[in-house]
């Protein structure tokens, strides 16, 4: 009788590399050697720039195949520009990328809107460089003297804010690279928010440097809009597993997405969380809130590829424009009933969860 097959991994899952766009001459990089050695088969197309790719970036024809870029093209570059830019909310300092782009397919993502229509991983393959900045970047802030809703003690730095570092984690060891530095950088701790449960991660050892935060929603919008991540229940499971193996664990409830079952969904996620996660996951706790915010632009792409999923993020009855820090015309629910629906939601967390710390909602 045949063995039964084993269950397909995560980078299974999410990942059939079958074309790698780099950058001329990307194979001086050891990065780069080891993102080609790990996809042998892949079709390897040299570009000028990572950025400007024909056929893959701005193509309105590659709605058609948006989940399929995902799990079939990778981008290979080097990152230029080296910034830590001040954040202030869920972090410190955003750190220089490793990466943009995503395997994953949430809908509501704002990454698309930067490129246009699907975007895979890039990676950045001058991780040394990039470590290096954030060393002397940490080094020069010198002790945080007064706490803040980042950190009490240290200044935070975001890696993954044009990724998913889980996802990263199954195509290089840049995110690695990176959780190795901050757990030996005093008063420095790196964070990023994440979808996908990517058990390698339990392997490392982060030293209490680097903080992952979960990101969750009811379960039923989560069928409909996260597309291509773990479940729930799996996201959720893994906290006190995460905190065991020596990360700091938080939450990221969000996005919140306004219907006319939203509380009751909340109040069954909350209470969900509340059954599984430890008395030790629980002292650390710490989550935020963040309320959808949507682009009339995305909402036009996804009516090419996942329509159903719109019926929930495109309400014009709820939302008005707003305008972006960058200067972007977007769409969030109206002020006042935002502010109202986020007392009851923060209220509706004090009552299920009282130890959960709310570091910022908006």
């Amino acid at each position: 009788m045949p063995m039964p097959m084993p269950p397909p991994t995560a980078a299974e899952r999410l990942l059939e590399v079958r074309r790698i766009y780099h950058e001329p001459d990307i194979g001086r990089w050891p990065r780069a050697q080891q993102v080609l050695e790990r996809f042998p088969d892949a079709e390897r197309v040299e570009v000028a720039s990572h950025q400007d790719i024909p056929g893959l970036y701005g193509n309105p024809g590659g709605v058609e195949r948006w989940v399929r870029t995902k799990r079939e093209v990778l981008v290979l570059g080097e990152k230029r520009s080296l910034q830590a830019r001040p954040n202030g909310r869920s972090a410190d300092f955003i750190a220089p990328s490793t990466s943009n782009g995503c395997a994953m397919a949430c809908s509501y993502c704002y990454v698309p809107r930067r490129k246009g229509f699907a975007n895979p991983i890039t990676v950045f393959v001058n991780i040394e460089r990039i470590a290096g900045y954030l060393a002397r970047h940490a080094a020069r802030q010198g002790p945080k003297t007064e706490p803040n809703q980042c950190d009490p003690v240290d200044w935070v730095y975001d890696l993954g804010e044009n990724g998913d570092c889980s996802a990263d984690a199954l195509v290089s060891d840049n995110v690695r690279d990176l959780v190795d530095l901050f757990g030996d950088l005093r008063g420095a701790k790196a964070s990023f928010a994440t979808k996908l449960v990517n058990r390698d991660l339990l392997d490392w050892d982060p030293r209490g440097g680097t903080r992952v935060r979960f990101s969750l929603m009811p379960e039923p919008l989560a069928h409909r809009l996260d597309l291509r991540t773990s479940r729930i229940a799996e996201r959720i499971a893994a906290v006190d597993d995460f905190v065991e193996a020596g990360y700091e664990v938080h939450l990221n409830f969000s996005p919140v997405v306004v219907h006319e079952q939203w509380l009751e969904q909340w109040a069954e996620l909350f209470d969900q969380v509340d059954d599984v996660l430890g008395e030790r996951a629980k002292a650390q706790l710490a989550c935020e809130i963040i309320f959808l915010t949507h682009n009339e632009p995305l909402h036009e792409v996804n009516l090419g590829w996942h329509p159903r999923g719109e019926e929930l993020l495109w309400r014009p009855d709820l939302q008005e424009p707003k305008t972006s820090h960058s200067g972007q015309a977007n769409v969030r629910y109206r002020a006042a009933w935002k502010a109202r629906w986020r007392d009851q939601l923060t209220d509706l967390l004090a009552e299920r969860m009282p130890y959960c710390r709310v570091r910022y909602a908006f």
